[in-house]
Order: C-alpha cells, then structure tokens, then sequence
C-alpha cells in the first residue's frame, strides 16, 4: 500500500472521519530530454545571473520578491509569509453540498484519494454511500503543505476523492478570446449531428495511448542500437492542415468515409464500434 502524504480527517457538522490522502494520478510519462553541446554532447548547466552585472548569485544571496510596477520590487521575507501562513488543523473542512452537475468541470484540478484511517471504517462507507445516492459532493476548505485550497470530496466506486478546485480568480474568462457568435445552418447542424452520431462510442479509457511518445521512444532506442553514422526510417509524412470553406461537403465527405468503412485508421475502438453497427 502507498505511504500516504497527509494524515487527518473529514469534517461535517459533528462528524469527523480520519482519513490519509493519496495520489490518485502517476507523474507524467513525458520522455526527458537534456540540453547537450553538439561537438561532444556534454550536458549544459545553468547560473543563477543577476540581470544588472550579469554575475553569478550565491544561494544565500537570494531573495524573494514581487514586482509591483514595472522593474519595481519589494521584497518578501520570512516573516511576511508566517503573517498569513493558514495553520493546518489537519482537517478536511465540509462547509456545504453541492449538486456535482452545477460545478462546471474547469474548476477541478487535482485529485487525490481519500482511505479510512483506523476506526474510520463506518463513518466513511457512510459518507460515500450518502454522497453517491444524493449526488451532491461536499465542497471544503483544506491546508495541505502550508497552502489553503479549495476541494471536493467525490464518490468514485469504493472510494472517496479529494479533487483540488481553482478558486474563481484563477480561471481565465471566455470573454477575452475572439469567438464566433454566428448560427450554423440546419442542414450543416444535422449533417454534423449525424457524423457524431455515427463515430459516437463507449469510454473506453484503456484504448487510448500516447503515440507519439511511443513512436519517440521507438526512434531513440533505435538510435542506441543502431551504429554509428547509421540514419533512422523517414518519418511517415504528415497530412497537413487544410482550410475548411465548404462545411457541408466536408461533412458528406467524412459521413462517406464513415458509412464505407474507411476510418480504420482510427483509434482501434472506433473501426470495432463501427463493425459491430455494420454488422447489425
């Protein structure tokens, strides 16, 4: 079992339930790449340089500061972030329930498994099961490493989530972009209706992977294998972007594509979700 990285409990009017927090998500699977000089591939560093004298800067010399106008800083000390530190009561505070259909889902961030600490048992399944029948989840205020956040508390299954939330100020507004206000045309809408109909499927998760890290991996080991001087296959060709003006023979075009089977080139679960309507 994995070692939790925060001890304490669940909060709501009188009741309080101990639980540990656990990651609910794996590190990323990016491949790390390093910055090398090409005449002899050594692994270049980097200097703290100061921008006034362009002179390296010494650790102890380093503090922290908030630009406040442009090239204009005050510094913030210890002492100034112990003002505001938020103690941590260990607690996963429950203020009030929510219907989980009224947050929209840009507010969730990070989610993290919550599991009964000893003599949590009951108490827990009872939340789950309350929070799974009314569909709501408990919005609450936690301090995990000496920052407050806001937080849900989910059902998933067995197990109860804790899923890290953006404040509102946090989230950009959709007013700031450019986006189109025109209505489409009936028959644009229904030719497209029809095309998600077709290609629509079952969340199949574990049908899904990353190919391009794949694909990278693939180049890189052959690389290591490969001898000296020795060039790798070329790169299947990429089909460049077109400019879409005619939407209704674009969509007749890919509900062509779909009807006749030519999509296999798809995720694996699309081409069999299409077999299977084929064959009915």
């Amino acid at each position: 079992m994995p070692r939790a990285i925060w001890k304490g409990a669940i909060s709501f009017g009188l009741v309080n339930i101990p639980v540990g927090l656990y990651p609910a998500t794996r590190p990323g699977n990016d491949i790390k790449l390093h910055m090398l000089r090409s005449r002899d591939q050594s692994p270049i560093k980097y200097k703290r340089v100061a921008e006034a004298d362009q002179k390296e800067v010494a650790w102890e010399d380093i503090v922290k500061g908030y630009e406040y106008d442009k090239g204009q800083f005050v510094v913030v000390t210890k002492e100034d972030f112990d003002k505001v530190n938020v103690a941590s009561n260990q607690t996963v505070d429950i203020r009030e329930f929510v219907d989980l259909s009224e947050i929209d889902p840009m507010f969730f961030d990070q989610p993290y498994f919550l599991a009964p600490e000893k003599g949590g048992d009951k108490a827990y399944s009872l939340l789950r099961e309350a929070l799974e029948k009314s569909g709501k989840v408990g919005i609450a205020k936690v301090v995990i490493k000496t920052r407050e956040h806001l937080a849900a508390v989910k059902p998933l299954g067995q197990a109860l989530v804790l899923e890290l939330m953006h404040f509102p100020d946090e989230l950009a507004d959709t007013e700031e972009l450019k986006l189109p206000r025109t209505e489409p045309g009936k028959k644009e809408l229904a030719m497209a209706e029809q095309l998600i109909n077709s290609m629509s499927g079952k969340w199949k998760p574990e049908e899904w992977k990353d190919d391009y890290r794949e694909g990278l991996m693939k180049v890189i080991e052959e690389k290591v294998a490969a001898p000296e001087g020795k060039k790798s296959a070329p790169a299947a060709a990429r089909r460049k972007p077109t400019n879409v003006v005619d939407l209704v023979s674009v969509l007749q075009e890919s509900l062509n594509a779909q009807t006749k089977g030519a999509g296999k080139t798809r995720k694996p679960k699309t081409a069999k979700h299409h077999a299977q309507r084929k064959a009915a």
